[in-house]
């Protein structure tokens, strides 16, 4: 039973650490190794990433790694012995409730980031828990999970205990994180890559883009949110210049 837990746990280490390399890579590639005419994108920032910003950036999102795939894998061996909520089969009310058990997933993720990391901005935790993340000044698409590993531990644990408790098909369960990556690099690449009607229109209104999160880099307040601008609209935090 010991042996099966550590030997899921390292496989999630290596899930994890490809899946960041890959997407990270695959973006970091075609926004910053191509010459800028060819990049399908909007550039935030006329600063290069530097070598040492990067390998930062890639040392500790590699820690964190390590970090998330602790809850993970506690969840994927209690689900071996049936003692989580997480499920495989299919029904046809499964292709009704799992749309809706993503979007509860993400919005409760969101409103825990919100407000963690909102109070991670407080003078008091900011030098222990969160410099680390903003030692990027202009992150670059590897710093998308370049966290201090007590942000790590923070963050690591809401998605697993979620599935202890809340039904999830594994396919959609696969899907949140798979969407949470993507989300992460993209929002730290220095580009904005989607186009200015999506940003003027309901997705720029609603939904966290680079353009967004980038803001919150540069100002170092506001824009607390992960995948939503709706706590930040709520609660005022919302900084968001106009899009030509």
């Amino acid at each position: 039973m010991f042996d099966s837990f550590w030997t899921t746990y390292l496989l999630l280490v290596a899930i994890i650490i490809a899946r960041y390399f890959a997407i990270a890579g695959f973006f970091h590639y075609f926004l910053w190794m191509r010459p800028e005419e060819k990049v399908q994108a909007s550039r935030l920032t006329r600063h290069e990433p530097t070598k040492e910003t990067i390998r930062h950036e890639i040392v500790m999102s590699c820690i964190s790694s390590f970090i998330y795939a602790a809850p993970a894998a506690a969840v994927m061996f209690m689900w071996e012995q049936g003692g989580t909520a997480l499920y495989s089969d299919l029904s046809l009310l499964d292709l009704a409730y799992i749309p809706a058990s993503i979007v509860i997933f993400l919005l409760a993720n969101d409103a825990f980031f919100y407000w963690t990391h909102r109070a991670m901005h407080h003078p008091k935790l900011y030098p222990i828990m969160h410099r680390t993340h903003h030692k990027s000044l202009q992150p670059t698409p590897w710093a998308a999970f370049s966290f201090h590993p007590t942000e790590a531990l923070l963050e690591s644990w809401l998605l697993p205990a979620m599935a202890i408790f809340i039904p999830i098909h594994v396919g959609a369960a696969l899907f949140v994180l798979m969407a949470m990556t993507v989300t992460s690099v993209t929002n730290h690449a220095g580009w904005e890559i989607l186009p200015r009607s999506w940003l003027k229109g309901w997705v720029g209104e609603n939904i966290i883009s680079a353009t967004h999160h980038n803001m919150h880099h540069t100002k170092f307040k506001g824009n607390y949110g992960l995948h939503f601008r709706l706590w930040d609209k709520l609660m005022g935090t919302d900084i968001m210049e106009p899009v030509e």
